[in-house]
């Protein structure tokens, strides 16, 4: 099986299996976790914050990143096709009890331009926009990266406006590699910021969000009320640890893979949206195919992706290497042919 079904797709390496078995544990929740408070520590310093706290996944990273920064009844602005938005079954209404006011963006980003023509400040009963949420990569606009300039303008202004931000990181090392542009620049304006290590980093869960010492704080209490608390811990920050020491810089490797796959069905006639990362986004119908039928028939050669809308998704990870993104080229072709 060829899985480009998504980079949540990875399997543990044998090293990454050692340093779990080998991975000396406590109880989290009383802070007596090593490994686990080295993890913290570590990502606390690579995205330039005072503190970080391990939670189960990016969703509860999300989940927790709006309860911190709003209020009941506030308002929190985020690209219309956002993770939080589309893919986390209403969390920050049910949770948080915030609006949403999605914006229109091009490829998952949006200017501050955008963010004040929809600030009302003269009407007395508009909620308040609180929290402005970014995601870098975006991931249904296609692994798309952030400008830095555009980035900083739209973290600066909402800044002016007393707005909070919270950074949806699941893919920031996809940007750091792509872009050149350090984590930790990334999260200089971020009240919150969060990184996945069961992503492209390949490990088999979790996720940290950090902050300031206050914030992190109550996040802890966000942890706890949510169901997060994870006890011995260190068996899985181990291969997040590891993850961030050996996986890193590697993601170059799918980011040359994506563009190798992307070029391969441009020439097949497909539509592409050009990566910029790991993912690629694409529709067969001007090949004569639905999308529905290109899959059933990758699938029969033991070829995964998924569909998405009205495009394929298509994502590059550890576990591909170059002769599988060629045997998924021959696939392709045999398919458009036949």
């Amino acid at each position: 099986m060829i899985n480009l079904y998504s980079d949540t797709q990875t399997v543990p390496t044998e090293n990454m299996r050692k340093a779990i078995a080998e991975a000396e544990v406590g109880d989290e929740h009383s802070r007596s976790d090593p490994t686990t408070l080295l993890l913290e520590k570590k990502v606390a310093e690579l995205l330039g914050k005072e503190e970080a706290v391990f939670l189960p996944s990016g969703t509860m990273c999300n989940l927790i990143g709006v309860a911190i920064n709003t209020s009941p009844g506030d308002v929190i602005m985020l690209e219309s096709n956002g993770h939080i938005l589309r893919s986390e079954t209403g969390g920050p209404a049910v949770v948080s009890s915030v609006l949403t006011d999605p914006i229109d963006g091009e490829r998952g980003q949006f200017t501050a331009s955008q963010i004040e023509q929809r600030l009302d400040q003269t009407s007395r009963y508009r909620p308040p926009t609180s929290l402005i949420c970014l995601e870098q990569t975006h991931n249904f606009a296609g692994g798309t990266v952030w400008p830095i300039g555009l980035w900083e303008d739209v973290c600066t202004f909402a800044k002016s406006k007393q707005m909070r931000i919270h950074v949806d990181g699941a893919r920031l090392l996809n940007a750091v590699v792509a872009s050149g542009v350090p984590a930790e620049t990334w999260g200089s304006q971020a009240d919150t910021i969060w990184i996945d290590f069961s992503k492209g980093l390949g490990a088999p869960m979790g996720a940290c969000i950090a902050g300031n010492a206050e914030m992190i704080d109550k996040a802890w209490l966000w942890k706890h009320r949510l169901g997060g608390a994870m006890r011995q811990s260190g068996l899985m920050a181990a291969a997040a640890i590891y993850a961030l020491d050996e996986n890193v810089e590697r993601l170059k490797h799918d980011h040359e893979r994506a563009k190798t796959l992307a070029d391969a069905l441009k020439e097949l006639g497909a539509a592409v949206v050009e990566p910029e990362t790991n993912i690629v986004f694409f529709d067969m119908t001007s090949c004569g195919k639905s999308n529905y039928e290109f899959l059933q028939k990758l699938s029969e050669k033991d070829i995964q992706m998924s569909e998405i809308g009205n495009q394929i998704r298509a994502v590059t990870h550890l576990d591909i290497d170059d002769g599988d993104i060629d045997s998924v080229i021959n696939a392709m072709n045999q398919v458009v042919n036949s």
